[in-house]
């Protein structure tokens, strides 16, 4: 009989790929798999409305990182960089010879990647700045003949290498409050200072995907039509917003960094941004939904997917998983290792978003890789690669949809060809072999 986790997991990809919302396809399968297990459909109910709760302290994070993205926005601090980059670049751009169009070409790429890093824990605004930043440097990008297949992957890896290492931001999330948490869940015993550490050896398969796009496969210039008049007029700011934000985000960090929670952390810089008068009391509510609505499908992909593992633990079947796949792999870890890295890649690559993939993957991972003999570290890595590979190439993914909303705004960028398809191979290829090389040496 075919093992119901194993079915719930298949439901859930497939419904994933065929574009059914996420949500809808995380609910049915974890139906699907409580009554295959021979679960009442009110005890399957039962256990995946008890696992929701689970997802909420990350679903709360998240909105509250939505409301001060949104705050951060308002105060105009993201368009004061955009500006003095765009001015900066105006000016040393009109005429450049090659040696000097080189020259400003990585400047841009390496403000552009600053930017995007940035974004994910100093000023975390995740991809909300994109659309300030990007359009307005395509001309730029354009009389530089910048490929801007290379451009995709420079935002992508900003948006996805972050959190795979600095538990800051939306990397406190990641490897505090959703892997840590669930690797305590299913036993494993490991302590925070290790998460990030595990993780480093996978990280730097992003770094060598990077220098493959940059130096190597999207090296030659590539013309586009210029379609964006260039325009020398900028939005005013207010200075006194500025300096409160600079404010709020030193708060934010400071704030994060002693308490360990996202929530107060934002709810401290959001109520810095109200005090000092960037947003108005009666827009304090406006504000925050804008927020939530930005960050609401991601943690309602969170929700579920704890109730998903919960439905998955409840029905006994995760043991007799393990049991099947250890007898029929036997003691080949660096196979076992290998196919728990691409099952990893289909999921998230089905679901959209790393984040959500860990509490569907670390249920079955945590005592398989115990079963197989893997150290806490390997495991860490694992699970934790396992989960961001797909993030970059998957095309429901915010890695990915994100750089396309910039880049796009002229008509001239094709989400599949020119952001999902080099982010997929220049990320998930080596981060299946370094994850891999890390299980195997941790």
């Amino acid at each position: 009989m075919f093992n119901p986790v194993l079915l719930a997991v298949c439901i859930m990809l497939i419904l994933s790929m065929m574009r059914v919302n996420v949500v809808i396809a995380l609910t049915l399968s974890a139906l699907v798999g409580g009554l295959t297990a021979g679960l009442s459909v009110q005890d399957t109910i039962s256990a995946f409305e008890g696992g929701l709760g689970g997802g909420a302290t990350i679903a709360l994070s998240y909105a509250m990182l939505g409301a001060f993205a949104v705050a951060i926005s308002k105060s105009g601090i993201t368009d004061l960089l955009s500006q003095a980059i765009i001015k900066r670049l105006n000016t040393q751009s009109t005429t450049p010879t090659h040696t000097t169009s080189v020259m400003i070409k990585y400047v841009v790429f390496t403000i552009v990647l600053l930017m995007t890093i940035s974004s994910q824990n100093i000023i975390p605004v995740h991809i909300a700045f994109i659309p300030i930043l990007i359009p307005p440097l395509l001309g730029v990008f354009n009389k530089l003949r910048v490929d801007r297949r290379l451009t995709a992957c420079i935002l992508t890896f900003g948006l996805v290498t972050p959190y795979m290492v600095l538990p800051v931001g939306f990397g406190g999330i990641f490897l505090n409050e959703i892997l840590l948490k669930n690797l305590h869940d299913n036993g494993l015993d490991i302590v925070a200072s290790q998460v990030p550490t595990a993780m480093l050896l996978p990280a730097l398969g992003m770094v060598i995907g990077l220098l493959t796009a940059v130096f190597i496969s999207y090296r030659k210039p590539r013309v586009y039509e210029e379609k964006q008049q260039a325009t020398n007029e900028f939005k005013k700011l207010n200075t006194a917003h500025i300096i409160v934000a600079f404010i709020a985000i030193i708060a934010t960090l400071t704030v994060q960094i002693i308490t360990g929670s996202m929530i107060i952390g934002s709810l401290a810089g959001f109520t810095i941004f109200t005090l000092g008068g960037v947003i108005a009391w009666k827009e304090t509510h406006d504000v925050f939904t804008k927020g939530v609505h930005m960050m609401a499908m991601i943690g309602f992909i969170m929700i579920t997917a704890a109730g998903f593992a919960a439905v998955m633990k409840a029905t006994g079947s995760v043991d007799t998983l393990v049991q099947g796949l250890s007898s029929s792999i036997g003691d080949n870890k660096p196979l076992a290792a290998l196919l728990m890295l691409v099952i990893g890649l289909l999921v998230t690559m089905g679901i959209g978003s790393s984040f959500s993939t860990i509490p569907i993957i670390a249920t079955i991972y945590v005592p398989l890789s115990v079963a197989f003999g893997f150290s806490p570290m390997a495991i860490v890595a694992l699970v934790g690669t396992a989960a961001a590979l797909g993030d970059a190439g998957s095309p429901a993914s915010d890695s990915t949809l994100g750089p396309t909303s910039g880049l796009n705004s002229d008509g001239q960028h094709d989400h599949i060809r020119d952001t999902v398809i080099p982010t997929f191979f220049h990320y998930n290829i080596p981060l299946i072999a370094f994850g891999w090389i890390a299980a195997m040496t941790l």
